[in-house]
């Protein structure tokens, strides 16, 4: 499967655009639309960037978190759940967890739990800013499930 375009920009509007380096809430140093890695080296302090170097650095982020879940998910799945899942890998790096629950068909509540109490912390506190993603990206990965 292929992120959509409702995903792109739920994963546009959740990372904003910045065109110099700046330093995430983990501490990471990121630019462009959340991306931490430019060319297979991290992000710097002094870098800076375009609008269209952004646009290039963001969809080969995206191809690699396809991929990603692609390779990951053995189960048939919506396109919005594709879009959530991409979405949540791009900002954690993936989740074997997650992953697995959707794989053993887990119940909605367990899925919609790890969804929205994992991955909301930085440094040891919550950030509000990852829990508005994380509610985000459960309604839409349960936006089209009738269970």
């Amino acid at each position: 499967m292929k992120i959509s375009e409702n995903g792109i920009r739920l994963i546009k509007q959740l990372e904003g655009l910045r065109l110099k380096a700046y330093l995430c809430s983990s501490n990471i140093w990121t630019i462009g639309w959340g991306t931490t890695q430019i060319n297979g080296t991290k992000v710097k302090a002094e870098d800076q960037i375009n609008l269209e170097y952004a646009d290039l650095l963001f969809k080969q982020d995206l191809k690699k978190f396809e991929n990603l879940v692609n390779s990951k998910i053995q189960i048939q799945i919506t396109q919005n759940q594709f879009d959530a899942l991409v979405s949540h890998s791009y900002n954690t790096g993936g989740s074997d967890t997650l992953f697995q629950l959707i794989n053993q068909h887990a119940e909605r509540s367990k899925i919609k739990f790890w969804f929205e109490n994992t991955y909301i912390m930085s440094k040891g506190k919550i950030i509000q800013g990852l829990v508005e993603r994380r509610k985000k990206e459960a309604n839409l990965f349960f936006l089209d499930d009738a269970r």
